[in-house]
């Protein structure tokens, strides 16, 4: 399922992402700031569970998310900034990392890394990457995510293309798709249209 977040602070902050002017150190920010928003939105569909805890008052039962569920997973590189947004938010999730780059002649992604946590199985997997494009990638990830045992996957992007979008759904129904804005398309050289430019260049300042 798709979901397109409307969040009038998030289509601002994407605003000043987007922007060609918007030196790396502040791409690099926005970024974050924006996973960490996204990742309020994905919470609404999380489940808590109800404790005790005392206050200075009185004891009470509160509401909790069990963070130890979750796996933040970057696609390396350009999600490693997205990773550290979602982490500002769920500080105890663990942590898996899948290396990916793109073929320049194919624009197919080659796999070059994958490291996750034990009983991925188990978990609730939160896949973030700033860009969906041609789908390869998110698709690619999600497969050995799913080779591996997986079952509840989560994807996060910030822009995304109605092609990309449509390869993923039509893989994985059951992944749910978030992100902040559905562009165009893809330009002849798979650029997303208007979209962000290279967001690991823009993100390490590797122009």
């Amino acid at each position: 399922m798709i979901h397109e977040i409307k969040n009038p602070i998030v289509k601002h902050k994407l605003a000043q992402l987007r922007r060609k002017e918007t030196p790396s150190r502040d791409f690099r920010a926005l970024v974050e700031e924006i996973a960490a928003l996204m990742v309020y939105e994905v919470g609404k569909t999380f489940e808590t569970r109800t404790i005790e805890i005392e206050t200075p008052i009185k004891a009470c039962r509160v509401e909790v998310v069990d963070e130890e569920k979750f796996i933040i997973v970057p696609i390396l590189r350009a999600g490693l900034a997205m990773a550290n947004g979602v982490l500002k938010t769920l500080p105890n999730a663990s942590v898996g990392y899948i290396g990916l780059y793109r073929d320049e002649k194919t624009f197919e992604p080659v796999e070059y890394y994958f490291k996750m946590p034990a009983h991925i199985d188990e978990k609730i997997l939160i896949v973030v990457d700033p860009m969906l494009a041609t789908g390869g990638s998110a698709l690619a990830a999600v497969q050995l995510l799913k080779n591996h045992g997986a079952k509840k996957i989560y994807f996060l992007c910030i822009v995304s293309t109605p092609q990309g979008l449509e390869r993923i759904t039509a893989a994985y129904p059951d992944v749910e798709i978030y992100t902040a804005a559905i562009d165009e398309g893809l330009n002849e050289n798979c650029y997303i249209v208007s979209g962000l430019g290279d967001a690991g260049d823009r993100i390490f300042n590797t122009l």
